[in-house]
């Protein structure tokens, strides 16, 4: 079951669930990605960057970014969009991370758990008896 919510975009209340938005502003970027969509699947347009499609359509590149987080737009579509890395600001064009900032997080983890997993084989346990 969804909660109640304010649309970010126009501050009406919602109930929240699949969708981020209210109704009235899902509607509203369905009709803003046709209009990507269509833009992109022409052949000349391909190659078109993020800006220049953002420019040509006239939808905000945050929610053109928003669309190839959630897959809608892919990057065999559309080669040339990137966005930025969450953590470090190179450009991307799929996932939240760059390999490099995903490479860095992964050995961050198993450094921890190896650390946790030597720290489970060396504890020591005592027994009090309190009868004596």
């Amino acid at each position: 079951m969804g909660e109640l919510a304010n649309c970010p975009q126009c501050g009406e209340l919602f109930v929240k669930g699949a969708i981020s938005v209210c109704q009235k502003c899902y509607q509203e970027e369905e009709k803003k990605f046709e209009k990507v969509y269509k833009f992109i699947r022409k052949r000349k347009n391909r190659t078109a960057t993020m800006y220049e499609v953002a420019s040509e359509t006239g939808v905000e590149e945050s929610l053109i970014t928003k669309w190839i987080k959630e897959k809608r737009i892919h990057p065999s579509q559309a080669p040339n969009f990137n966005y930025p890395c969450e953590k470090c600001g190179n450009p991307i064009s799929e996932g939240k991370l760059c390999p490099s900032c995903t490479d860095t997080l992964r050995k961050n983890m198993t450094e921890e758990a190896d650390v946790k997993q030597e720290a489970v084989n060396t504890m020591t346990y005592y027994n009090v008896n309190k009868n004596k």
